[in-house]
């Protein structure tokens, strides 16, 4: 392919087009007066002449503009100094000459803070837009009516002569960046032969373009991935993917990794368990900023904040977009419970939408571009891979791998850690560092007394662990003792985290449901990181791994003897757990489908009281799962749990409650426990304000 981005077509009208785009983009005053015009000209000009110019693209020409609005800046401070008034021929011109002049500032500014890669890619079209900038200014200066205004000769010779100069001017395409366009367009060519780009070559591209260190070169992915948009059809998609696969390429072979707690933080992405795209995957949401939304407003599957939520048959909500890519590859299940899907349907949550764009007009966020909030990587996945990136990735993953098995214990850990990057997004990522042989050799990286080792390792095994035939691989490895032990005794609570994260991703396969639930240690581990593990995190990991896990029945005794119960009530009881509370309800009323699970949830003193409580507050899955615990102590336990329930005096009205708005299964059982209290106890039904007389036999059923 072709890397470059192609220049617009010619066309006559070319110029004025871009004349009233930038009209557009620019924010005036409404009908400013001529004196505030002319101050706001000088300012602007100040600004343009000591603009910061890009020490790598578009120098001669940023250079050139400068210097022209520096030389004009003697004629407007003139103009401002003049008690004349304007005449409106002056005005208009005036008006032009400022958005010629915050174009030229914006100009600037992008050629300094854009990625030198896509300037380079880009620079016939943004030497074209400096060189419509000067006919646009050659222009204004020629209709400027020096002869009304008050002005000085020298002034005017002045003026005349900028114009002049400004008129001969003729489109410059810097011949030095050409070259180096050129050269990165035949280094990603070579790449896609299957070249391995020339380690001096590559040096000497990365030191033009001022990348000399680590720090450099993530800086300018971060910059690449910020021109990513969420067209997945745009070309521009696929050079900058292949950009930053070559980038990551050149990183790692020149400068190795930079492990810094910085970095390490800046990588780690908030969102759910076993999700795409994601830093370190996990099951629990960290906002690294005020704006960050909410988890429930985040897709699981991409952890991009959802345009168009939908709800899927198990009852979980994602963005239509993310999860129709899982089900047309050929997915059948809940990509976050594993349930088998009883249909494909997929019903629209206007509710949950109609909060997603509360919150962004809250925060200032068009609800049109609230991938701006996305995390770091997050615009990768739905663009395709192309071949350049593909080669650069598989190249990046064999020479990481390669100091994983050559390199020193220090070595050991960068590449463990780079690795850990790379998973974090692309399924061909994951593929390609999968296919180098890199899953063994993190397994035998869990063991490690370093504790950084440690963690990176079962990161990046968590992150690999996201593409289904790497499950595969991993359980292959025997990595499921060295995982659990990380699970039990590592130092690091984000390894224990990402651990816990690791088997609720290896779970989602049933047969490995039941391997991991062989492992005696695996659900205590689980267990005591629900009750020790960080309020935002720890426990989200460990009670979406456990909910799982309970999902095949010969676990749930396992769960039970674990000591689970006590610690979800209390939970339950928790403000500070609020977050987890759904699934914690839901784990339990799955063990509650078990004779130990009811016998245990008998004996919490507190059970009911927070059982009926939960009734009336909290998500709909949450109020179904508490009437479902709730309805299965009612029908086993005879008249002494009936009799706790009508000692909670709000007992009966949350029960009423849930028949107006619980689901159809939450309805249900709460009209069984309304017969089973009638029958022990029986009241008086008449009242008008009593809902259950309401309700029409045939619900019941």
């Amino acid at each position: 392919m072709a890397y470059h981005v192609p220049p617009p077509a010619p066309s006559s009208n070319n110029h004025s087009r871009r004349q009233v785009m930038a009209a557009q983009q620019m924010i005036l005053p409404a009908s400013p007066s001529s004196s505030s015009l002319v101050q706001n000209l000088v300012n602007l000009a100040q600004q343009v002449a000591m603009c910061e110019r890009s020490a790598v693209c578009q120098k001669r020409n940023g250079a050139n503009i400068s210097r022209i609005v520096k030389l004009l800046s003697p004629l407007l401070e003139e103009i401002r100094d003049s008690l004349h008034p304007l005449p409106p021929s002056a005005v208009m011109v005036l008006h032009e000459l400022q958005l010629i002049m915050q174009r030229a500032k914006q100009l600037l500014d992008e050629c300094r803070k854009k990625s030198c890669f896509c300037l380079l890619m880009r620079i016939i079209i943004i030497s074209e837009e400096f060189y419509n900038l000067m006919k646009s200014l050659s222009q204004a200066l020629e209709s400027l009516p020096l002869e009304l205004l008050e002005l000085s000769d020298e002034i005017k010779e002045q003026v005349e002569l900028v114009r002049m100069q400004v008129q001969r001017g003729q489109l410059y395409v810097d011949p030095v960046e050409e070259h180096l366009s050129e050269e990165v367009a035949d280094m990603l060519q070579n790449l896609e032969r299957e070249e391995i780009p020339d380690l001096s070559g590559l040096r000497k591209l990365f030191t033009m373009l001022h990348l000399n260190s680590s720090g450099d070169c993530e800086r300018e992915m971060q910059k690449l991935e910020d021109e990513l948009t969420i067209d997945s059809d745009n070309p521009e998609n696929m050079v900058i993917t292949s950009l930053i696969s070559f980038v990551h390429y050149g990183k790692c072979v020149l400068y190795g990794v930079m492990q810094t707690e910085g970095s390490e933080n800046s990588s780690r992405e908030p969102g759910n368990s076993c999700v795409v795209d994601v830093g370190e995957l996990s099951s629990s949401g960290r906002g690294g900023c005020s704006s960050s939304p909410p988890d429930e407003f985040r897709c699981p599957i991409s952890l991009d904040l959802m345009s168009d939520p939908v709800i899927v048959a198990s009852g979980h909500t994602y963005d239509r977009a993310s999860i129709t890519r899982w089900i047309d590859a050929g997915n059948q299940t809940c990509f976050k419970s594993g349930q088998k899907l009883s249909h494909l349907s997929l019903i629209p949550n206007y509710a949950l939408r109609s909060l997603i764009s509360q919150w962004c007009e809250d925060h200032h966020i068009p609800f049109d571009k609230q991938d701006k909030v996305s995390k770091k990587g997050s615009n990768m996945e739905h663009i395709a891979t192309t071949k350049a990136a593909l080669e650069a990735t598989k190249v990046t993953a064999s020479f990481l791998v390669g100091k994983l098995v050559t390199g020193s214990p220090e070595a050991q850990k960068q590449a463990a850690y780079e690795l850990r990057l790379l998973a974090k997004c692309s399924m061909d990522n994951r593929m390609c560092i999968a296919d180098a042989g890199a899953i063994p050799l993190l397994v035998s990286l869990l063991s490690s007394k370093d504790s950084k080792t440690q963690e990176n390792a079962v990161t990046a095994l968590l992150n690999l662990s996201i593409f289904d035939k790497n499950k595969v691989l991993i359980m292959a490895a025997e990595a499921l003792d060295p995982i659990i032990e990380v699970l039990r005794s590592a130092t690091s609570m984000e390894a224990r985290e990402n651990a816990a994260a690791t088997l609720f991703s290896l779970s989602v396969v049933d047969d490995y449901k039941v391997q991991i639930g062989s492992k005696p240690m695996a659900i205590n581990a689980l267990v005591v990181l629900l009750r020790d593990g960080t309020p935002q995190r720890g426990k989200k990991d460990a009670a979406t791994a456990l909910l799982n896990l309970a999902v095949y029945h010969d676990n749930k005794p396992k769960i039970v003897s674990a000591g689970i119960v006590p610690i979800i009530i209390s939970l339950l009881q928790d403000d500070e757990a609020e977050e987890i509370r759904d699934d914690i309800l839901a784990v339990l009323a799955l063990i509650a489908g078990c004779p130990d699970g009811l016998a245990a949830i008998n004996i919490e003193a507190t059970a009911i009281p927070v059982l009926v409580g939960l009734l009336r507050s909290g998500s709909s899955r949450g109020k179904e799962n508490a009437i479902v615990v709730l309805h299965a102590l009612c029908k086993s336990g005879g008249e002494e749990v009936l009799s706790s329930v009508l000692q909670v005096k709000v007992a009966r009205p949350s029960l009423n409650f849930l028949l107006t708005v619980g689901t159809p299964r939450a309805k249900r059982r709460a009209i069984s426990i309304l017969k089973l209290l009638q029958r022990w106890e029986p009241v008086d039904y008449s009242t008008s304000s009593n809902v259950y007389t309401s309700i029409d036999m045939s619900t019941r059923l």
